[in-house]
């Protein structure tokens, strides 16, 4: 349904009814049953979201090179330096220009090195699902709205909120009440700080901030200014980047630093990180474990109602994404395909094909639209009635327990697959705080220092987040001295389409 630009506000508020039919949900922490009605508004009348992404690489670059808006825009950009963020180490590091819109920062003492964990975040308690509701689709990237509908988008987040409230309780309820996401993001910011001061020898600082629920990232990068932090190393909590996920936050980040000053702090972003071998190691690690636990006698009954299949199956079940996201541009397919793929390698060094069948799904769809398929609600009856007896469900997206491991799959897709024959159960959990995801997540921190830097405006341009104005783009946005050329800048990046 079209709605017109000279719609009144009385029929606008009307129109709310189907809210749930209008909306575009990628809630990866959030219970599929808050929105189940939820749908997607796309290819609007100027094209918006039919762009050609280029999908950023991570730090590859080895020297800054300027696009033809760059330089338009900015006579000094060929001067701009590749920097290494060394903030720790006692290497200067060069000042950013200071921004007129916002009061000085005192920088007479260091504040080191930091880094910014940026994650979706939870409710406490019950009492605070409504309000975690209502920051989730007041979200642009979680809620779009047709243009003539944008100035509601707060009116519709607390109608959808106020109706999804009660049914949201009941799943975090049944989960203890709470998302345990902050106290496993807490807990793997403290032992990433351990972990690299006793690899690298160097003392860090981090910080977490939450995209819908406290601390917010607002939160985080307040303490951040005030603790004068000289280097921050970025990094979103999504293997696999997406819009919606890391694009969100990034886009917080950057509005934050185009108005206000961070001193000579400079910073550089892990755009994804699906692909290190240290995560895919972790990963392939807790996946065997599952694997090895299936009993001789499971596997050999299996085999025996069976014959054809493999005695255990591996089901990555994946947070889908309206198909649309990835028909604009958003790399999280690819990414998450690649994912798949370098694990299943690593699992095959081991495990022959014969004995270990490996599967891909998408899960938490909302609405009637077409999302990422195949949907792990329907791959799930298919396994069991082929006569898949073992079964080890990945959550691959998530890298800690929260809403979507510990009811959807736990609970409601556990269900699903006994009802349709799977008898061995197993859930692979997330990498939570395993040691070698710590480690390499240390490892990961340490190349961002010593790799150019990619800032917040070149991740956000390079995968197309909206809302980003190109012609103000300039030294005085982007807080990073850290090489305009980061991410390809010389392959056109920076061109939009006529």
């Amino acid at each position: 349904m079209r709605i017109h630009c000279n719609i009144c506000v009385l029929a606008a508020l009307s129109s709310l009814l189907l809210a749930d039919k209008r909306a575009t949900a990628f809630i990866q922490g959030a219970r599929t049953q808050f929105v189940s009605q939820l749908d997607i508004v796309t290819n609007t009348s100027d094209g918006k979201y039919n762009r050609d992404c280029r999908i950023a690489t991570r730090l590859l670059a080895k020297s800054p090179s300027s696009s033809d808006h760059f330089k338009t825009n900015n006579n000094n950009s060929n001067n701009k330096r590749t920097t290494e963020l060394r903030a720790a180490t006692g290497i200067s590091l060069p000042s950013s220009p200071s921004i007129v819109s916002s009061p000085p920062v005192d920088d007479t003492n260091d504040g080191g090195l930091g880094v910014l964990f940026l994650n979706l975040g939870g409710p406490t308690t019950g009492d605070d699902v409504e309000e975690f509701l209502f920051n989730l689709f007041a979200d642009p990237d979680i809620i779009r709205l047709p243009g003539p509908l944008a100035p509601l988008q707060n009116i519709i987040a607390g109608f959808i909120a106020k109706r999804r409230a009660p049914k949201s309780r009941a799943a975090y309820a049944s989960i203890g009440g709470g998302s345990p996401i902050l106290q496993y993001t807490n807990a793997q910011a403290k032992l990433l700080s351990e972990s690299f001061e006793e690899k690298y020898k160097m003392p860090i600082k981090t910080y977490v901030g939450m995209r819908y629920w406290k601390p917010y990232t607002e939160e985080a990068l307040e303490e951040i200014r005030r603790d004068k932090v000289k280097a921050l190393v970025i990094l979103p909590l999504y293997p696999q980047f997406s819009i919606s996920t890391s694009g969100s936050s990034l886009r917080v980040l950057q509005e934050d630093f185009s108005k206000r000053s961070y001193g000579d702090m400079v910073h550089t972003v892990v755009p994804s990180w699906y692909d290190r071998p240290g995560y895919v190691k972790a990963m392939s690690n807790l996946i065997q474990a599952e694997v090895d636990s299936f009993t001789d006698s499971e596997k050999a009954e299996a085999k025996k109602n069976a014959a054809n299949l493999a005695p255990v199956h591996i089901l990555f079940s994946a947070h889908g994404v309206p198909k649309s996201y990835i028909e604009a541009g958003d790399p999280y397919q690819k990414q998450m395909e690649k994912c798949i793929d370098t694990i299943k390698a690593k699992l095959y060094e081991t495990n022959s094909p014969e004995n270990l069948t490996i599967h891909l799904s998408y899960q938490s769809r909302v609405g009637p639209i077409e999302w990422l398929r195949p949907y792990t609600d329907d791959v799930l009856p298919e396994l069991g009635e082929s006569g898949v007896q073992n079964l080890v469900v990945v959550p691959i997206s998530f890298v800690s327990e929260h809403i979507e491991t510990l009811e959807e799959i736990d609970i409601e897709y556990r269900e699903l697959a006994e009802e349709n024959g799977i008898s061995n159960w197993r859930r692979c959990p997330a990498p939570n705080t395993d040691p070698t995801f710590i480690g390499d997540m240390a490892d990961m921190v340490y190349e961002a220092l010593n790799e150019p830097a990619q800032t917040v405006t070149e991740i956000c341009i390079a995968n197309n987040i909206e809302g980003i104005d190109l012609e103000a783009l300039d030294e005085s946005v982007a807080v990073s001295a850290g090489g305009v050329g980061g991410v390809g800048a010389d392959a056109d990046l920076y061109k939009t389409k006529a």
